[in-house]
């Protein structure tokens, strides 16, 4: 199997959102999905999911999101969307959204939302919404984050725990 990833880099440092994404299979000449052909959208923030509609299809994609807002309830002079409003507007570009209290969930059982994105990672591929190994993902994050890895280790079996159920 191959892997291609592509991510903006720099964003999120000046208050930004981070688009990253990975294709995997046979043949992948491009790391960027094309337009209705995203599998999962992963969003660690609520109100991104719906920037990433233009990627999704209701025959195929699931959403995955993180019931959160890093934003006030008046960002910029806008008033922000509800969940409930969020979950209408995608719908009509999804197969299934699941919406996942991760910040709340790591917060509470380890002390830090910090750990929220490899919760949620995690979780999809616990889910089988990922093509990966859990051992696999297990030792990608011990390679990739050794300065807080007992807390995401956490966080990974506190998906493995959580996770399965849905």
């Amino acid at each position: 199997r191959e892997v291609r990833m592509s991510e903006l880099h720099g964003l999120s440092q000046r208050g930004g959102s981070v688009a990253v994404q990975v294709r995997f299979g046979e043949n992948i000449y491009s790391p960027l999905v094309a337009q209705a052909q995203a599998d999962l959208v992963l969003s660690l923030e609520r109100n991104e999911s719906l920037r990433n509609c233009y990627f999704a299809s209701k025959k195929k994609t699931i959403f995955l999101l993180n019931d959160f807002s890093i934003f006030s309830p008046c960002f910029a002079g806008k008033k922000l969307l509800s969940l409930k409003k969020i979950l209408a507007e995608i719908k009509p570009f999804s197969k299934k959204v699941y919406t996942i209290k991760a910040s709340s969930v790591t917060q509470e059982e380890l002390g830090t939302d910090i750990v929220a994105g490899v919760y949620m990672l995690s979780g999809a591929v616990f889910m089988g919404l990922l093509p990966l190994n859990p051992a696999n993902l297990l030792k990608a994050i011990k390679i990739m984050v050794p300065r807080g890895l007992e807390k995401n280790k956490k966080a990974f079996n506190l998906a493995e725990d959580n996770f399965k159920k849905l």
